[in-house]
Parts: C-alpha cells; structure tokens; sequence
C-alpha cells in the first residue's frame, strides 16, 4: 500500500479546505491507515469511534431504505467531524474547527475519495 500517495491526498485536502484541521484514513473495522493531524490526537481511537459511527450510519441508511451510506457529519461546540465511505472497506474521518464550510467540503471531498479508493484497491 502507498502510504505516501495516501498521505498526499489527506493532506491536499486538508490544505485546499479552510477550516479543515485533521484527516484520518481507516479500515472499516477500524484500523488506522494513514493519517494528516495538525494536532496531537489519538489516532487509533479516532478510527475506532469512526468505524463504530460508519457501521451505525450504514445500518441507519439500509433501515430507512435511503440507499447506500455516503457520509455523516458530526457537530460539536468546538468544529465538525465528516465520515466518508471510501467503498466498502475504508472510510476518511475529516476533522474541523467551526470555521469549516461543511457544503466545500463535501465538493472537494468527492475527488479526494476516488483517488484514495484507488490507491487502497491497488494493494
């Protein structure tokens, strides 16, 4: 796996979003793979609470029949999480402080998602 190219993408993202402050690559079952923090965090159980929050979403989404999941966010007084689906297997948790334009986000995340599919299914 190219942790360098993943590693790239997190943080081009983090660098073209105002507001963004920390991006988390993880396996579905909640394994850290790659991470870009500008601060100090526990990336491990960053990924675990993630993968816990995608397994809720998914089955959230399946039960209200709306589709497949795409992304959940989560806002605090502080800033914002974003979960993405990254296919089946993986997911970009996307930290934020309360500057964060969440509508932005969402645009230039969509890229962001496919070239890091691809690089994770190129292992």
């Amino acid at each position: 796996m190219d942790h360098d190219a993943l590693g790239l993408q997190l943080h081009a993202l983090r660098e073209k979003v105002a507001g963004v402050t920390d991006t988390v690559i993880a396996a579905a079952d909640g394994l850290l793979i790659a991470a870009d923090a500008a601060r100090v965090l526990d990336l491990d159980c960053i990924s675990a609470l993630a993968a816990a929050d995608l397994g809720l979403a998914r089955r959230t989404t399946a039960a209200t029949s709306q589709g497949s999941f795409r992304h959940t966010v989560v806002r605090g007084s502080g800033g914002c999480m974003a979960l993405y689906a990254v296919g089946n297997g993986a997911l970009i948790t996307v930290l934020g402080d309360e500057g964060l334009d969440i509508g932005r986000l969402h645009i230039e995340a969509q890229p962001v998602i496919e070239r890091i599919g691809s690089i994770l299914s190129a292992r």
